[in-house]
């Protein structure tokens, strides 16, 4: 049996939940993290002790943030893919928000390959322009 959109919903709400055990619990022995940030950009976690530790810091790099799936999500064979973003408030006040997606290789109902990304922010005041 592959991946379905509700087993690929039990993800999203693990990672809400911070669920490290039970985010395992989706991953296949051989699997691959391959962080939206990071030195490379980004940062690639093989297996499962790595891919472990990944998440750890990846939930800890957005800590005080609040996780929400997005409305895409979609499977077609053994890949797929889902939006999601997070909230949270600075010392300010002021609202800021994440966006991102996730790219998917599954090997039957579990994910082999999670390969993030995420919008960054940022002034394109010194782009060039014609």
């Amino acid at each position: 049996m592959g991946m379905t959109p509700e087993r690929l919903a039990g993800f999203g709400e693990a990672w809400r939940r911070k669920d490290l055990d039970l985010l395992m619990e989706f991953m296949t022995d051989d699997c691959v993290f391959r962080a939206s940030v990071g030195p490379e950009p980004g940062m690639t976690f093989r297996g499962r002790a790595e891919v472990r530790k990944g998440f750890e810091l990846m939930l800890a790099y957005d800590a005080g943030l609040e996780s929400r799936p997005g409305g895409v999500a979609f499977i077609a064979g053994n890949r797929g893919a889902s939006q999601w973003s997070y909230t949270g408030t600075d010392a300010d006040g002021r609202v800021h928000e994440v966006h991102g997606c996730d790219m998917f290789e599954f090997d039957g109902d579990r994910i082999r390959v999670k390969d993030a990304y995420r919008r960054v922010y940022g002034d394109i005041g010194h782009a060039a322009t014609d």
